[in-house]
């Protein structure tokens, strides 16, 4: 976990902190989406990232506040609770790139096809 932190980190232009909890929250999503296969197996090859997710999902929700409860589901929604933490959409876009691109070294090209189709819209972000 603390490689890919350091990959968000750098690319994005944040400090450790936030891209950890960035990361979480992204993991978090796609736990929820897509609690089996691919998205379980990537969580569970990289040590720390389920309690990123984790810690994530158990502070995340009061991010928005009354906004954040509206546009909780989905994409939407995750977008929110990044822009909670400060990042803009291209900082978001980055994100996601780097994310992918780490489970494609863990995972393989396929899988994290399989978890991009899985999700309406996740593929942009690949």
């Amino acid at each position: 976990m603390d490689e890919l932190i350091q990959r968000v980190a750098a690319a994005i232009g944040v400090d450790a902190g936030v891209a950890r909890t960035a990361i979480g929250h992204v993991l978090a999503f796609l736990q929820k989406e897509i609690p089996d296969g691919p998205v379980a197996e990537f969580l569970d090859k990289i040590p720390g990232a389920r309690q990123a997710a984790d810690d994530a999902s158990a502070g995340g929700e009061s991010v928005g506040g009354l906004l954040g409860g509206l546009l909780s589901g989905g994409l939407m929604g995750l977008a929110t609770k990044l822009n909670g933490l400060g990042l803009d959409m291209g900082q978001i876009q980055k994100l996601g790139h780097e994310i992918f691109g780490y489970a494609e070294t863990v995972l393989g090209k396929e899988k994290v096809r399989q978890i991009a189709n899985a999700v309406p819209g996740l593929s942009q972000f690949l």
